[in-house]
This record gives structure tokens, sequence and C-alpha cells, in this order.
């Protein structure tokens, strides 16, 4: 079999829209099983035939110091992320390398993502099902008469639901609108989102538990029976939690194959420094921030190296973090006892000296590096993304330790942050083309088969103008060929580059120039196969072809059907737009709430136990 023949064969098993009928029904039996599961488990506990899941609970809390109905959530919800997150990245570097799935269920990463999801889902909706004639803290919502339900159950179960939803609604998106093989793509964000704000539900679910511990306890003698080290610790990890899962909106830079423009980058680091390192210096106390970044780089290095060298795929790099932390802590020693004013301090200085660290950390760790094309833009945006982080971070430390200022002040704070952040992911997300651009290729055949290349490009315009000024980019890329080559261009003059190494242009390899200067990004393909699944003709790397600058999205997310109606796009992004504020509004509700009425009422109120039929 010919190479032609067997490039078409790979290309026609990977289907470019849905998933097959057949897989659907079989995700869906294996999604309703696992409900049926959950379902019965709680059913058996709350009508007391088993007490499986109190004796689990029981166990867990005793080496905890917490109550059954937080142990048993928090560690399945724990070990349910660090699940998820690993498949998420080892999902990323599937589609960087090989490109579209064959179908959802041939992708075994797909598994640890839809296991570990449903798990955050069920910690959730065990947290709310285990407390038994208890009321679980004074910021508990009643369900039904004698039953309530803690506040970080129903957050943390809300996330989960926010987040398994992507799942259905992933492939109603494919169906309609193509493979958008993009980490930002609107369903996958949900998945992302869903998992990182489960954080917040599982650190008030923890704040609930500690005041419950028993009626009798002082604080500090609650602090005594939990262990003020071991707590130290979860606390630490659920804080490094929290910027493990803001960090994975960043995994198309930390992978090379960033899909828009590089001042995103550094907002991106800010802003989940922010977040993250100011509410764990607030909440924790001193060491707090240090402890939080310290956890993040435990985990994504080993994630990293499963991701690399265990799994053979292609390992992403990572945020460093640490000079943010160490600049947090030392903001503290000054501002921690204004928290708010500290929060936009430390945020200033992550936006500006932090980032001046993480400025240096790209020199050594990533591909793509950060230069002097996204110097002013990049510090602004750094600095809009930590201070708006900031803000957010030290409003939740202050829920957590129902602390929250009045609505009058945490509102508009919350909202302006929030916009803040809105705006600059807008700006970052502006993007031109040029459209007198094009580029010409002179290729030297380096090997005949498979086929490789040395290429030397040309830039120009029409006009005469340079066609480049100090781009933060000019590479060939090339990927879902079994592998990733990304490579910068060495220039050799005025508007002219070349390959240091040959590229690859055969089989399913996608090889594009890309480049980004100010704000303009853009591609020029230099080979694509044929795709029958999109009757795609084949792009053939012609030596001395010249082809026109063309929007990125076309080349790298060749599937995407980009003439679907307008009218349909804007209400599909419309559904995923509600979904998102309804899970934000609920997220700031929850922790107003803990905050507000968590000190207000005993730590413990009795429920009467429910008289089962017939027994009087």
């Amino acid at each position: 079999m010919t190479n032609g023949a067997l490039t078409v064969l790979a290309q026609e098993t990977r289907p470019a829209g849905g998933a097959a009928i057949g897989e659907v029904l079989l995700a869906t039996a294996l999604g309703l099983g696992l409900t049926a599961v959950l379902l019965g488990l709680v059913w058996a506990h709350r009508t007391r035939r088993s007490t499986v899941l109190q004796r689990a609970g029981d166990r867990l809390g005793r080496a905890t110091g917490v109550p059954a109905w937080v142990a048993l959530p928090t560690v399945l919800t724990t070990l349910s992320l660090l699940t998820a997150l690993l498949g998420m990245l080892w999902d990323i570097a599937l589609h960087i390398g090989v490109g579209r799935d064959e179908g959802p269920l041939a992708n075994p990463a797909h598994f640890l993502i839809l296991f570990g999801l449903f798990g955050v889902f069920a910690g959730g909706v065990l947290a709310c099902a285990m407390p038994l004639d208890e009321r679980p803290g004074p910021a508990a919502v009643r369900f039904v008469k004698g039953w309530y339900v803690p506040v970080g159950g129903i957050l943390l179960t809300s996330a989960g639901l926010y987040a398994l939803l992507g799942f259905p609604l992933d492939d109603v998106w494919h169906r309609l609108f193509g493979q958008d093989v993009t980490l930002w793509g609107p369903t996958h964000l949900m998945l992302i989102g869903g998992a990182g704000l489960s954080l917040v539900g599982l650190l008030v679910l923890e704040q609930e538990g500690h005041g419950t511990l028993s009626s009798d306890d002082s604080p500090a003698q609650a602090e005594r029976r939990a262990g003020r080290i071991g707590r130290f610790v979860r606390q630490g990890s659920a804080m490094g939690g929290l910027l493990l899962g803001l960090s994975v909106f960043q995994g198309e830079f930390d992978f090379g194959v960033p899909q828009f423009r590089l001042v995103l980058e550094p907002f991106m680091i800010a802003g989940a420094a922010g977040v993250a390192l100011v509410a764990a210096r607030l909440w924790m106390g001193k060491g707090g921030a240090l402890v939080a970044a310290t956890f993040f780089l435990v985990v994504r290095g080993t994630i990293t190296l499963l991701v690399g060298p265990v799994f053979g795929e292609i390992p992403p790099s990572l945020p460093l973090y640490l000079g943010s932390a160490v600049l947090v802590e030392l903001v503290a020693l000054a501002l921690a006892r204004r928290p708010l004013l500290f929060g936009a301090v430390a945020g200033l200085v992550v936006g500006t000296l932090g980032h001046a660290t993480e400025w240096a950390w790209t020199q050594v760790a990533k591909t793509l590096s950060w230069n002097s094309d996204i110097l002013v833009e990049g510090t602004l945006m750094a600095v809009v993304g930590g201070v708006s982080g900031g803000l957010i971070g030290a409003l939740l430390a202050l829920g957590l330790q129902r602390r929250l200022p009045r609505p009058a002040v945490a509102r508009p704070v919350m909202v302006g942050a929030v916009l803040a952040m809105s705006l600059a992911i807008a700006n970052g997300l502006v993007a031109t083309v040029p459209d007198d651009v094009e580029a010409t290729f002179r290729v030297t055949e380096a090997s005949a088969d498979p086929r490789t290349g040395d290429v030397e490009v040309q830039l120009s315009r029409a006009s005469g103008q340079p066609a480049v000024d100090d781009p933060a980019w000019v590479q060939m890329t090339a990927w879902q060929g079994d592998g990733l080559v990304v490579q910068p261009l060495e220039r050799t003059g005025e508007g002219t580059y070349r390959t240091t190494e040959p590229v690859p242009l055969h089989g399913t390899w996608k090889t594009l120039l890309r480049v980004h200067d100010g704000r303009q990004l853009y591609a020029v393909p230099l080979w694509l196969p044929r795709d029958e699944a999109i009757d795609a003709e084949e792009v053939p790397a012609t030596d001395g072809v010249t082809r026109p600058a063309t929007p990125e999205i076309e080349v790298l997310q060749r599937e995407r059907e980009l003439d679907a109606p307008a009218w349909l796009w804007g209400a599909s992004n419309l559904v995923v737009l509600v979904a998102t504020l309804a899970i934000v509004a609920t997220i700031s509700w929850g922790v107003g709430r803990y905050s507000r009425r968590g000190g207000g009422a005993p730590a413990r109120t009795p429920v009467p136990p429910r008289v089962p039929a017939g027994v009087r």
C-alpha cells in the first residue's frame, strides 16, 4: 500500500463531526450506569439500609479530623481531580500529536476525564447526602424536611454537573461546527472551568466541616483535633489544586501550539497567581503562597513525566509561579491586615516583578519564549490579570474566613475584577490578517522516504513595505503526524528566514508557517494531506510555491465548519455563556452564604431523626 493510500485510510478512520451513534449510545449507557450506582448508594445511606458510606467516611475522618460527610467527598474529589487533570493534559498531547480521534471511546485519555469529572460530581452528591440527623453547619440549606445539605456540597455538585454537561454538548458542537481542535473551544472550556471551580466548593466544604467537629469545641479545640500541621498541608494542597485548575487554560501555550496571541499567556499566568497565591497567603497565613506554588510544581511536574516519558506523548512545559509566590509573601508582611489592599498591591507586584520572573523562565523552558514584541502589551495584560486575580483571591479568602466585606463593597469589587479580566481576554482575542502578505517557499529535499525538507521562506508585501517588524514568532509548526515539531526560524535577511532542521512533508503531518507580529496572527500552509472526511484536497509542498497569508484557524482547525449560519453559532455560544454565568453566580452565592451565615448559629444543629413509616 502506498504512503498516499495509508494517509487517506488514516484520515477516513477519524470522523470530522460528531461521534458514531454506537459510541454515543455506549457512552450514554456508561454515564447512566455510574449515575445509577451513585444514586443507589445515596438511597441506601439515607434509608439506613447500608452503612458503607458512613464507615468509610468515619475512617477517613479520624485520620483528617473532619466529619465523615467532609472526609469521604474530599478524598474522592481530590483523587478525581488529579485523574481528570492527567486525562486533560494527556488528551491535549494526543490531539496535538495525532489529530482527531477515531471516536471518543477510542481515546484512552477521555476515560480519565470522564471518570475524573464524574468523581467530582459524585463527591458533591455524597457531601449533600451523607449528613444524617444533623444540620451540617449554620449555612446549610434545607433540601427537604429533615434533610439539610452543606453549601460546599452544593457548589461541588454544581461544578461537577457543569463540567459533565460539556461532554454531550461537545458532541453536539462537533456535529454542528465540525472539530474545533483547540483547547479554547466553548464546550472544552466547560470541562476545564467546572473542574477548576470545584476547588472552591471543596474549600468551603472543608471550612464547614471544621465548624461542626463537635458542638462543644471552641475554634482552638477544633484546630487541635484536626491537627494544625495536617490541616495546613490540606489547605496548601487545596490552594495548589486551585492553581493547577486555573493553569489548565494555558495548555496550548504550554505545549507550544497556541492559537491565540502571545499576550494572553502572561495575562493568564498572572491571573492564576493572583487568585490562588493571594488567597493561599490570606487563608493559610505565612508560607501559604509558597506551599501552594510548591504543590503545583510537584503535581504538574509529575504529570509532565507521566505524559512524556511514561506515556510516550508530547510533554507540556509549565509556568514557574515561585517568583510570584515569594513576592506575595513579602507584600503580606506589610499589608496582610488589609486584605483588599493586599490583594490589589500583591496582584500589581505579580503582574510586574512576578511577570519578569516568568519572562526569564520562558527563555529557559519555552520553545516560543517571550520577546520585545509583547513587552509593553504583555506587561499591561499581566498587570490587569494580577490585580484582578489578587482582588478575587482576597475575596475568596475573606469568604472562607467568614470576613467578607459588606455587599456594597464585595459585589462591585468582584464584578469589576471579572469585567476587567473579560475585557483583557477580549483584547487578547483580537487578531488581524494582512491582506497583502505572501510567503514564497524554497524547499530542499533532505530525505525522500519519508519526505522531509529544509525550507527557506521569503515574506513580502505587494506594497513593498516590510512584511514583519519585530515578530513574536516566525516559525514552522508540523503536527498531527504522530508527533510535534515547533521550530523557530533563523532570520537571514529582510523578510527572509530558514529552518535549522528538516521538517516533515509527508503522511498525516500538517506543516505550516506561522507568524505573530503585534496584533497580526496568520499562517501559510506548506504541506497538508488530503482529508476525505472533510473533502479537503492535498496542499503539496512544492519548491518555489508562493501562497498568501491566511487566518490560522483555517489551517490549524482545518476540520471546522466555518460556513455555519451566524445565528446558529451565536445561539450555541449563548447556551454555553448562560451555563457559565450560572455556575459563576452559584459559586459567588455559595461563598457569600457561608461567609455571612457560617458563624451566626451553633456549630452543629441536631435534626430530629426521621421515624420510619408505621413506627409510632
